[in-house]
């Protein structure tokens, strides 16, 4: 029975069941859910004749039924890693993903002095990665970002402080621009952009797990830039600029939608695929 209680052992067994589950790079994945049992993670996972305690085995099999059930591993630990910090999750808010980053080195391009005055504002701010990314690069700047549910906005308040840039931003629950005054240097959103139809054809990590509410574009994906294109340029200062990630294959629609608001200096943004899949967007 002792054999069954070895990490080795133990890391196989979960492995195993990831993978006839269909999960991509199972072992990886195991290694990351005991990781998260561990105290001493780090070196603890290359003794492999380490036993684990009964407690810590429930704790991992419960966690790795999660996973064969295609709950997203970052929702199981709680956290996921962007632009190189550690953000809190919850299931109001979506699941910080690789080509967001394109959006906040755009927007870097566009404040490319780090100790310039910035005022930030991010629309749909979720946990709040967008903009607690742009603060980490750029000192002198100050943000706000605002989301209409309360749920995810009491995560983005806790990441600000878990990663002390409390005192740079604040948060405020309601409906893109709506009352807000004075204007803003940068503005970041990633709105929801999926076509409405399209839902049930995602991913289960996707579909299942993230907010049906951050995701809903509409029929055609472009709802919620119809409503936030011509909003954010009311409050974009007059050499300000509005930074959107878009879905594949929107950057034509998006980018008369900003023409349409007045912002007709557009730059198009891909991501590593070479895809677009942010638009920058200024008065000129």
């Amino acid at each position: 029975m002792s054999g069954e209680r070895r990490l080795g052992a133990v890391l196989q067994r979960t492995a195993e069941r990831l993978r006839a589950a269909g999960i991509d790079e199972a072992r990886r994945e195991a290694r990351a859910l005991l990781s998260a049992f561990l105290p001493d993670a780090g070196a603890a996972l290359y003794d492999r004749d380490r036993l684990l305690e009964g407690k810590q085995i429930a704790a991992i099999n419960s966690a790795a039924a999660r996973r064969a059930r295609h709950e997203p591993l970052a929702r199981i630990l709680g956290r996921r890693e962007f632009w190189s910090l550690e953000f809190g999750l919850n299931p109001e808010t979506l699941v910080p993903r690789p080509d967001s980053e394109t959006l906040v080195e755009a927007a870097l391009q566009h404040c490319s002095a780090p100790q310039r005055p910035c005022r930030v504002l991010d629309l749909g701010t979720g946990s709040g990665c967008l903009l607690l990314a742009l603060l980490s690069e750029r000192p002198a700047a100050w943000g706000l970002g605002v989301d209409r549910v309360a749920g995810a906005l009491r995560q983005a308040v806790a990441n600000a402080c878990a990663l002390h840039m409390a005192e740079r931003c604040a948060f405020l629950c309601g409906d893109w621009t709506t009352a807000l005054a004075g204007r803003f240097d940068l503005i970041v959103s990633n709105p929801p952009y999926i076509e409405s139809g399209a839902l049930e054809d995602l991913e289960p990590e996707v579909a299942l797990y993230d907010p049906r509410l951050a995701l809903d574009g509409g029929p055609d994906g472009l709802a919620a830039y119809r409503l936030l294109v011509p909003q954010a340029a009311g409050v974009l200062a007059s050499d300000g600029w509005l930074i959107l990630e878009i879905g594949l294959g929107q950057e034509r629609q998006v980018c008369a939608l900003l023409s349409a608001s007045g912002l007709e200096k557009q730059v198009q943004h891909p991501s590593l695929d070479g895809r677009i899949r942010a638009i920058s967007a200024s008065q000129g």
